[in-house]
Formats: structure tokens, sequence, C-alpha cells
């Protein structure tokens, strides 16, 4: 019983939380307060926050307390070029990849031209979501040249491609080029996303290259405005 108490008071934090009842940076009632609301021990409260403070909901400052951390956006570094797998490690929340379309394509004059293909080339298309805390917030469409990636199943789109193109395949993917813009969301957009009424999207267009230069994918990411913080990392020359 002592077990499920410390839980179910996470729990209830957690959805406090969510819900706006504390904004970031406020800070939490103390461990007493929070010991006479949930009628239970000083320790027990304890268990719950340290719980709340490994899943990056609050920061615990010696002598002032827990602060509520912002828990309603997600950094995605800008510069950086790594796989939703590895972003998802550092999230500390439920994630799960949804494939909603893998095979081979004949591109389209657009895309031969944003992948540098030729009209013989064929294309690997994937449309995947990806669900954070239960919410569909990104819409990636990828799309590899077949010549460097000869085959995809559901089962690596779902887990990591970069980890099956670098480590079984040993592709040396080197750089990315990106563009970003604030899109009008689209049908499909709504179709596959949790928009919550807003009418657009944050895209991420990904040109990535090999080590010798070579284009081998091109990516459309379309993210949900309210839930994403674009970081990165400048200094003066």
């Amino acid at each position: 019983m002592h077990e499920n108490k410390y839980l179910a008071i996470y729990h209830d934090l957690v959805s406090r939380i969510r819900r706006g009842e504390w904004k970031a940076y406020d800070k939490l009632p103390s461990e007493n307060e929070l010991a006479v609301r949930y009628r239970t021990s000083r320790e027990t409260i304890r268990k719950a926050l340290n719980l709340l403070s490994e899943h990056g909901y609050i920061q615990k400052m010696k002598g002032k307390g827990s602060i509520v951390l912002d828990v309603g956006k997600y950094d995605f570094p800008v510069s950086g070029l790594v796989s939703f797998k590895e972003l998802a490690q550092t999230m500390k929340q439920p994630v799960r990849t949804i494939v909603h379309e893998l095979g081979v394509i004949k591109p389209d004059a657009e895309l031969r031209q944003q992948l540098r293909a030729a009209s013989k080339d064929e294309v690997w298309k994937v449309v995947r979501v990806r669900e954070i805390g239960g919410e569909r917030i990104i819409l990636d469409k990828d799309f590899f040249l077949k010549k460097h990636v000869p085959l995809l199943t559901k089962e690596i789109c779902e887990d990591s491609i970069y980890e099956y193109l670098e480590t079984k395949r040993h592709l040396p993917i080197s750089f990315a080029k990106k563009e970003m813009s604030v899109d009008e969301a689209t049908e499909e957009d709504r179709r596959y996303l949790d928009l919550n009424g807003d009418d657009r999207v944050v895209v991420v267009k990904n040109y990535v290259y090999l080590n010798d230069a070579t284009l081998f994918q091109y990516t459309e990411s379309r993210h949900r405005l309210d839930k994403f913080r674009f970081v990165d990392f400048a200094r003066r020359k």
C-alpha cells in the first residue's frame, strides 16, 4: 500500500503540473504541506518528489524546495543531426513511433529536385508519426534514395533508421542542411497529428549527406507549434 501511495501522489502531481495548476518556475508546496494535503508521511512525499525530479517535472533546490520545470515544450536541436530515438532518450516521457506508410516509389519532379535524383532512381517513402506523452505531435516524411538504402522494414522504421544504417549498413552519415518555416497545417497534418485547434505547424526540411557529400535523404518534419522550443548554440568568432 505504501508503495502505491507515493506512485498515486506522483501521478496526481504530474496531472496537476500538466494542467497548469503550477506554471514553469513556480515553487511546489513544501514537503510538510504536501504531507498534510495527501494525509501521508514526508518520506512518502519525498519519494514522489524524487520521481518527479527523475522524470524532468521539477528541479529540487537546496533550501528552496521544488521548482516546477517547463514541461510544455521539448528542446529540438537546430544544428545537430540526431535521430528521434536519440532525442527521445532525453525527454523522460513515454514515446512511440507509428509507421503509417513504407514503400518504394518513383519520385515525381519535385521530389527528384529535392533529392537531386535521376528519373530512373527509386526512392523509399516513410511516413511516421511521433507520439510523446500520449500526444501525436510530429509528422515525419522521409525519402531515401534506394541505391544508398537497399532495404527498410516496418521494424527498422519503428525503432531507428539511422541506427540501422550506421551499425548494419555502415553508411557514413555526415551532415545536414536544414530549412525551417511556419506553415499552414494541411489536411494530412490534421489527420495524423493532435493539433488541438492550431492551424499552423513548424516545418523543418532536412537534406542529409554522406561523407563524400552525396545527398541521400530528404526529410520533411512537421511539428505541432506549441510543443517545441528550437534551440541552438552560437559562439561569436
